[in-house]
């Protein structure tokens, strides 16, 4: 069973919008989201519900299960360091 890990999510959120070489402000316009709450997101302060997720993902152009895998690999690739 993998544990949520909230640091996990922002890690990876972070990773994947700068592989497509994203700004902070950028994201947050396409996504509808205030950067400071992306950012509170990435920084592992703030929770993201489904929706926020599901936004995220499409504004990163992978479905919202394809997100939620890769925040799974991470925390299984990192259990003993996060």
């Amino acid at each position: 069973m993998i544990e949520f890990n909230n640091a996990a999510v922002g890690i990876v959120i972070r990773k994947l919008r700068k592989s497509k070489n994203m700004s902070q402000e950028v994201m947050s316009g396409l996504t509808g989201l205030a950067r400071s709450h992306l950012s509170m997101i990435e920084n592992g302060d703030k929770h993201p519900n489904l929706e926020t997720v599901w936004r995220i993902a499409n504004t990163l152009e992978i479905s919202p299960h394809e997100l939620i895998e890769e925040i799974e690999k991470y925390i299984s690739e990192n259990e003993s360091c996060i």
